[in-house]
Parts: structure tokens; sequence; C-alpha cells
């Protein structure tokens, strides 16, 4: 595959992190056939570690097609880090804007010349207990269907065992595996002629995290949920049931009183 859009800031971060990688963690890649040779594509990975970009990022570094990660508009905006997001292509999102489309118009661009753009389509790490992806939102679907390019599901497991989601403290040893397996572009084509309404981006959305999921399936080598972990409707559940045991002892209290 072409190594054409690689550059100088991303091959000099690539020679400061793969050393590590390379001692910390064993590695099982799978599925490198499916990242595209040429032209724009997004990858729409899952995310269960502050440190999976890294896993990911040495994984598609050498298929030779660098991923662009999403990242907020001001760390573009001074500095030595901004210095090293542009040099090594990442990408802003303007969250200021109130047209959701606009607030990925650097990934539409990038895409459209031909650069691949990472999304982590759940927008955080996995909340679900058992780590695996949750309900996700609707950047990803957007720009597909904005774009019509391939999206490239991929599954990632390991980094994870490390640094467990919202854990500070790492267990690199005894060595953790880093499994990422990519898998076929995701089929859009039946949406590419209806209009991006709610119900179809949530509907394109959940194609996309399905592909995912099943791909960690067999990373894992177990069965997900039939229902994805939903962290808004946990914390709705976890309301009422403080606001239930609010109630109860005002109840008792009123009770006890008569």
């Amino acid at each position: 595959m072409s190594r054409r859009r690689i550059g100088f800031w991303y091959r000099l971060a690539a020679v400061i992190a793969k050393p590590p990688l390379v001692v910390l963690f064993k590695r099982d890649w799978r599925g490198m056939e499916h990242i595209p040779a040429d032209g724009g594509f997004i990858t729409a990975v899952n995310h269960n570690s502050h440190i999976d970009p890294f896993s990911y990022a040495h994984y598609q570094y050498n298929t030779g097609r660098v991923p662009r990660f999403l990242a907020k508009d001001g760390l573009f905006k001074g500095g030595f880090v901004a210095k090293v997001m542009k040099g090594t292509g990442q990408i802003p999102v303007y969250r200021e804007t109130t047209n959701a489309l606009d607030a990925f118009r650097a990934a539409v661009d990038a895409i459209e010349r031909g650069e691949c753009v990472a999304f982590y389509p759940e927008g955080t790490l996995t909340r679900d207990p058992d780590m695996w992806p949750m309900t996700a939102k609707s950047g990803a679907a957007r720009v597909a269907l904005r774009t019509q390019c391939p999206v490239i599901p991929v599954a990632q497991w390991g980094a994870n065992l490390a640094l467990p989601p919202y854990s500070k403290k790492p267990t690199f040893f005894p060595r953790k595996t880093l499994q990422v397996k990519a898998g076929p572009p995701v089929d859009l084509s039946r949406f590419y002629d209806k209009e991006p309404t709610p119900e179809v981006l949530r509907e394109v959305t959940e194609t996309i995290m399905a592909a995912i999921t099943e791909l960690l399936e067999e990373v894992r080598g177990e069965k997900a949920p039939d229902t994805p972990y939903d962290p808004r409707r946990a914390r709705l559940e976890q309301r009422r049931k403080a606001d239930r045991g609010a109630v109860g002892p005002a109840e008792s209290t009123s009770e006890d009183s008569k």
C-alpha cells in the first residue's frame, strides 16, 4: 500500500511510540487486507482504553494508510501540541457550530482528499460493564452518507486489559496481546438515496456498530449482549432509583407518625 501521505510528523510520532508498544505488548493483527490502498475512507473503531488509540494507530500505520483522528478544535489553536496535531494531519471537530454536519466539515474535506478518518462512534470510552461497544453517536453516519466512502469496521481488544476504562493505573506485566481486526466495508448503499433524518442516521449508526460488535465477538470468542448498553438510559434508571429511594423514607416516616 502507498505510504505517500504519512509525512515527517507521523513518522516521528511512530519512532517515539512504536518501541514502547513493541516492548510492552504482543500483537495479534488481522484484516489488514480490508484497509483500502487508495482513496478516502472511514474506519469505525470501538473504544475501551485510553491507550487503545496507540494500539490502533500502530496497526494501521503498518498498512501504509495512516489514520487521521478527530480532536477538539481547541487543540489546534497554538503551541507545540497544535503543531504536532497539524503536522500529523489530525482532524479538528468544530463543536461550536449549530449545524451537525458542519461540525465534521474537516473530516469530509479529508476524505475527499483521499485520507482515512478514524471515528470512535461511541464518542468516549465504553461504559458497558463488560466492555462491549455501547450505543453510538451519529457523526460517522453523517460523514459516511455525505461522502459515500467505504466504512471499515475495526474491533480492538487488549489495551483495556492493561489500562481499563477510566482507570489511571496501568498493568503492563504480564504482557498483554493487542488484538486488532478490520472487517470488510459496511454496506450502506441502501441509505444513499434517503434523506439523512434522525431515524435514518440512527439506523446507519446501528448498522456500523453491529459490524464492529460482530468483529469484537470474533476477537473475544464471546457473544455480545443482544441490546447495546445505553448510558443515557442507564442514567435515567439510576435517577429513578434515587428518586424512589428519596421518597421511600419520607413515606415511612409519614406512616410511623400516624
